[in-house]
């Protein structure tokens, strides 16, 4: 059974508040029992929460008049019985547009001005200040509001060639990508460089964002959008045209910001490419193997020329898909492509994000009962060292219990002053942690100040490419040091807690450390897949000053992000690791001043022996009944993170299934 993408992404959006319900369940019984420290709970904290803000973001990129606004309408707005976002013939959206929800803001579309470009500062800056946005807020229950507010996205406005020229739209050695000139010299641009429209929408309120992007043009001209949005974007849908077929900008386009580059590893496997308006070939004389045929060869050629298997290749036709919707025509939906479309989209989508989210719920839930389970190990032994204790004192007189009681308080009183070693030890991992967060952040802006400083210039900056990878290895120096680093913090807890293991009977074990690897992997896929920008084909846009500016500003913040991220990490491994110190310090305190107490009962009581006999037994079985639920919580938590089921009880079709295109109906 083939369910729809929005069906899909509504089911895995249930899986994920299901999953984190139970992990906030599970915290809260870990500590009702005591069996969580602070780090522990933050972490299962940090899923649950992270489960519940999960953003995915699908970006539907294409040359002008491919079709976008109308997939787009048709898949995710088709409800509101009419178009939504402008795709009327010609140009119309003109800017880049996300579609998201924030429960905080009020339904909107806030708007950037495109005047904001001869700032250097990049998108991100922007975010943070709502006052340089324009707002216009609609409602959400008036579909005709909601497409007249979205018709701002296709606004343009007539400048001067100099201010095109300034704002990054006119390039004098590039005439054929220039906007036309008027009768009386003005060139329309976009008015707006940016927008973000909130709607409380289903999908997007489980964590959806839809990106609408302009064309090639406008797409070069915005860093932050080729190098954050697009790049960091789960699944990019390319649309093509059936009636041109793959064009010279089209494969322009394409090579340049979407084609699958060395290293970009389960990132290849996120690009779709939709051969839109196939109801071109549905002409009334062709027969339906014909068009049949029309549409395989279409496909085949579309896949050679990008470099692709054809059954990347998806057979839609918007338009048809859209009305299908709106009249509720079974058959006309069928030959759209539409549901097909969808049916890949939410396999490689949301069965690829469910099995990301799904490792790390069971990597967390996992440690956790590694953790627990070795913290009831050490209260289960002190509990049977206290039973020999106080069955060695049956029959025995008051001196002999004395003696015991003060044995137990030596014990504590040389576990007490053995706190330096813990304090010391604190001391030197924080210090090692301050080290290598130094690696990652300090001074940040100074790997790609050179390549700012030359990019800013006027003119062409012959030296840009060696400037670039200079930047980028400045950065993966980093990455090595702070690995060196924690390489050391690991070395340095091992050997520390091998020796509290031997002298206090102890059960540290140090975590794995973190993969900072990854990392520096991420920050080398980051320069592999925008050194072209650098290269000798972009040298007249990057003679510009303010495109040199915006890029390396764009890329600067992509990096220090990466770096911020590493360093995060790190310190929680580190905060982690030391945790169960501190837990074991507390039991084992606890565990000397209940053994004092049992003593003194039992001096003071002749009845007293039997009965802390007793409670001790009773005690360990508390235990073992602990670490059957310990059990019952880590099977209820996993077997709820494996698998996201349909309606009638079938798993969602794993990441890397896909189902074949079947010969389309010639028409409805």
């Amino acid at each position: 059974m083939i369910h729809s993408f929005p069906d899909q992404f509504d089911r895995h959006g249930a899986w994920r508040t299901g999953c984190a319900q139970r992990i906030a369940q599970l915290s809260a019984w870990l500590t009702e029992h005591r069996l969580a420290d602070a780090p522990m709970l933050a972490r299962l904290a940090q899923i649950a929460d992270g489960l519940q803000r999960d953003k995915v973001m699908v970006a539907f990129v294409a040359e002008f008049s491919r079709g976008k606004s109308e997939l787009i309408n048709a898949i995710f707005f088709a409800h509101y019985g009419r178009r939504i976002v402008p795709a009327s013939a010609g140009r119309t959206t003109m800017c880049p547009t996300e579609f998201g929800f924030e429960s905080g803001l009020e339904p909107g579309i806030r708007l950037l001005p495109i005047e904001t470009r001869t700032d250097s500062r990049p998108l991100s800056a922007w975010r943070a200040e709502p006052p340089a946005w324009t707002s216009m807020r609609f409602d959400t229950s008036d579909p005709a509001g909601m497409a007249q507010a979205m018709e701002t996205v296709a606004q343009v406005r007539r400048v001067s060639v100099e201010s095109a020229r300034d704002l990054g739209f006119w390039d004098d050695d590039e005439p054929d990508d220039n906007p036309p000139r008027a009768a009386d010299g003005l060139v329309e641009i976009p008015m707006w460089r940016h927008a973000l429209v909130n709607i409380d929408h289903p999908l997007l309120r489980q964590g959806l964002v839809v990106l609408d992007t302009p064309g090639l043009n406008a797409v070069g001209a915005e860093p932050d959008l080729t190098v954050q949005l697009l790049a960091e974007a789960h699944a990019s849908v390319f649309l093509l045209a059936a009636d041109t077929g793959v064009t010279r900008s089209d494969l322009q386009l394409w090579r340049q910001y979407l084609a699958p580059r060395d290293g970009d590893g389960a990132r290849a496997d996120n690009r779709v490419v939709v051969l839109n308006k196939i109801d071109v070939l549905w002409d009334g004389i062709s027969s339906g193997a014909q068009i049949r045929a029309q549409t395989d060869r279409q496909r085949a050629t579309s896949a050679s020329l990008l470099g692709v298997v054809p059954a990347r290749v998806i057979p839609v036709s918007a338009q048809r898909g859209l009305v299908a919707r709106i009249q509720h025509d079974a058959g006309l939906l069928q030959a759209s492509g539409l549901p097909l479309l969808e049916a890949v989209l939410a396999q490689e989508l949301v069965a690829s994000r469910h099995a990301i989210l799904r490792d790390a719920i069971e990597v967390a839930v996992a440690r956790v009962r590694v953790d627990t389970v070795r913290l009831l190990t050490t209260r289960r032994r002190e509990i049977d060292e206290q039973a020999q204790e106080l069955r060695g004192l049956r029959g025995k007189n008051d001196q002999v219990i004395a003696g015991m009681r003060f044995r137990v308080d030596q014990e504590r009183q040389e576990f007490d002053a053995s706190e330096g070693r813990i304090q010391a030890l604190h001391a030197v991992r924080n210090r090692l942690e301050s080290s290598a967060r130094a690696f990652l952040q300090d001074d940040m802006a100074g790997d790609f100040a050179e390549l700012q400083r030359v990019l800013g210039q006027s003119g062409l900056k012959l030296g840009a490419r060696r400037l670039y990878q200079e930047a980028f290895a400045r950065s993966a120096a980093r990455m090595q040091q702070a690995d060196k680093t924690v390489g050391e913090i690991h070395a340095m807890l091992t050997a520390a807690f091998r020796q509290l293991n031997a002298d206090f009977g102890f059960a540290l074990q140090v975590p794995a450390q973190p993969a900072v690897g990854m990392w520096a992997h991420e920050i080398e896929r980051i320069e592999r897949a925008h050194a072209a920008y650098v290269g000798v084909g972009q040298a007249l846009r990057l003679a510009q000053p303010a495109a040199g500016e915006r890029l390396s500003r764009a890329l600067q913040a992509r990096v220090q992000s990466v770096l911020v991220e590493a360093a995060e990490e790190i310190t929680s491994w580190c905060r982690s690791a030391m945790a169960p110190v501190d837990t074991q310090l507390r039991e084992r305190r606890s565990g000397f001043v209940r053994r004092i107490e049992a003593i003194d009962r039992i001096r003071d009581a002749a009845s007293g022996l039997g009965e802390r006999l007793g409670e001790l037994e009773k005690q360990a079985a508390d235990l073992t009944a602990l670490e059957a639920q310990l059990r019952e919580w880590a099977s209820v938590v996993a077997s709820g993170a494996e698998s996201v089921n349909d309606a009638d009880g079938a798993p969602i079709a794993a990441a890397g299934s896909r189902p074949e295109p079947d010969a389309l109906p010639a028409a409805a």
